[in-house]
């Protein structure tokens, strides 16, 4: 007994003894009552210091696995539960309702292609890793514990950490929001703001609408929560509000969900002139908008484009959905809503009975980083090396892909779209035999359309790969045509 432990990696040598200790006792390898080898016995057998068994031994105990007797020794405790009842086997495939089928066949994750070593993936619109600004991460991290670290690492509020609720109360301000008769929540990025939205809402008709294409989240949140999709067509400035007027006409509907700026997939940023029409016309019908607040700080060109919610001055019927995952990092879950003060509170207490509240230590670093002005020193960083790649992704592909039409105005991501019929599933297929994938546009569509366009996220993918990558698409779309088999 005890040959078989052998310890691995950095972690305390006495901790990795105590759990491999916990083991046996739990398995039934030594017996309640049963002595305990001395610490020196068992430090010879297992050729460990005596000091490392005197811990091990000093944790079991805490932990109640073993008991001392003065002047005997070490014993192991009676521990409950080590013995197992009779298996049973649940049949989950039975027992799954349909939400959680649907969540599965919508999980790009799972049935999207796997990026094999060496492949070059255009499939991330995520931040350059390389580019974080971990120095200052790091910094703002000790700034705050050295402030209120017992506060921190306690719970939190369910509404947010108010230093950063404040910061970004100013931050919108500064975007040109009026604040009147608003509130702002703090969530888990922006997936969940969107989802304790829809949460909220009640399903008078049961129908949203929203830019067609659109982001895939939202549209597999929206299929979640029940909802039926009306999409509407994109032009070059935006949604084209002649068919949105047309669908507003001739059915009622909870809400519409507009990505105004740097629109994923397509990367279109709506004109002022069209932001202030489609706002009159939401208005005029008395539909409450849902905007995602995506990458409107990655502008590359152009002059600042206020958001739809600046546009609405005092009214309420906006809600704002904020975050800073595509700009800065990810790995910190933070987004925010900003909305109506009466909705906010509604959504404080969803908010509060599925996750209490977001991760207050990643809301005080957030905080300190964007306090201490390093937002804007980053954004400097970030924008000349996106807009650098972003240029020379559009130079490959004017030079390789026999496109129709190219979208892009910022951001991290181009669109590209074929002609009618052409196929980029099948050239998905054939690219990925030569080690490039992309993005198939159908997946942003809401009515099956979309299977001659595809998303090419750039961020994350170094500037040779971006050349050989394109070449490798825009050759093998091109022998496609010739053969007629893309269509």
């Amino acid at each position: 007994m005890f040959r078989d432990f052998e310890p691995a990696g950095d972690r305390p040598v006495y901790i990795q003894l105590k759990d491999y200790m916990k083991l046996i006792i739990i398995k039934g390898a030594l017996q309640p009552h049963q002595k305990l080898p001395s610490t020196r016995e068992l430090g010879v057998q297992m050729k460990l210091s005596r000091n490392t068994v005197i811990s091990a031994y000093a944790g079991l105990e805490e932990d109640g696995f073993t008991y001392t007797v003065r002047g005997k020794g070490n014993y192991v405790a009676a521990v409950s539960g080590g013995t197992a009842n009779q298996a049973c086997q649940i049949d989950w495939q039975e027992r799954i309702n349909d939400h959680a089928r649907l969540a599965e066949q919508l999980d790009l994750m799972k049935h999207g292609i796997r990026a094999r070593k060496g492949t070059i993936s255009f499939t991330s619109i995520a931040p350059d890793e390389t580019l974080f600004d971990i120095g200052n991460v790091k910094r703002a991290f000790m700034d705050r514990m050295s402030v209120e670290g017992d506060v921190l690492l306690n719970y939190g509020y369910a509404k947010g950490y108010k230093p950063l609720m404040d910061f970004l109360l100013r931050y919108m301000q500064h975007k040109g929001v009026d604040l009147k008769g608003k509130d702002i929540l703090i969530t888990n990025g922006f997936t969940e703001g969107l989802d304790i939205v829809l949460s909220a809402l009640g399903k008078r008709s049961g129908k949203v609408l929203c830019e067609n294409p659109t982001h895939h989240t939202a549209i597999k949140n929206f299929k979640l929560h029940g909802f039926q999709i009306t999409g509407i067509p994109m032009e070059d400035d935006g949604i084209n509000l002649t068919e949105l007027e047309r669908a507003v006409s001739e059915q009622t509907y909870d809400c519409a969900y507009l990505v105004p700026s740097y629109h994923n997939p397509t990367g279109i940023v709506m004109s002022p002139k069209k932001r202030h029409e489609l706002m009159t016309l939401m208005n005029q019908y008395g539909i409450p908008v849902i905007e995602d607040g995506f990458n409107e700080e990655l502008r590359y060109s152009g002059s600042h484009v206020s958001p739809l919610m600046a546009g609405a001055g005092s009214g309420n019927s906006v809600i704002y959905l904020g975050s800073f995952s595509k700009v800065l990092f990810p790995g910190i879950r933070v987004g925010w809503v900003l909305a109506d003060a009466e909705l906010i509170d509604y959504l404080e207490s969803i908010k509060r009975a599925r996750t209490i509240h977001t991760s207050t230590l990643d809301q005080s670093v957030l905080y300190q980083y964007l306090h201490n002005g390093n937002l804007e020193k980053y954004l400097k960083k970030a924008r000349t090396e996106y807009k650098r790649k972003y240029e020379w992704t559009l130079q490959c592909c004017r030079e390789h892909i026999p496109y129709a039409q190219l979208s892009g105005h910022g951001g991290l991501h181009l669109f590209v779209t074929f002609e009618i019929g052409f196929d980029t599933r099948k050239l998905l297929e054939l690219c990925s035999d030569q080690g490039v994938i992309f993005t198939p546009g159908d997946i942003f569509f809401t009515d099956n359309r979309g299977s001659n366009t595809m998303r090419l996220g750039f961020s994350r993918v170094t500037d040779e790969d971006i050349g050989r990558g394109i070449k490798i698409i825009g050759d093998t779309a091109r022998q496609l045509i010739e053969m007629g088999t893309g269509l």
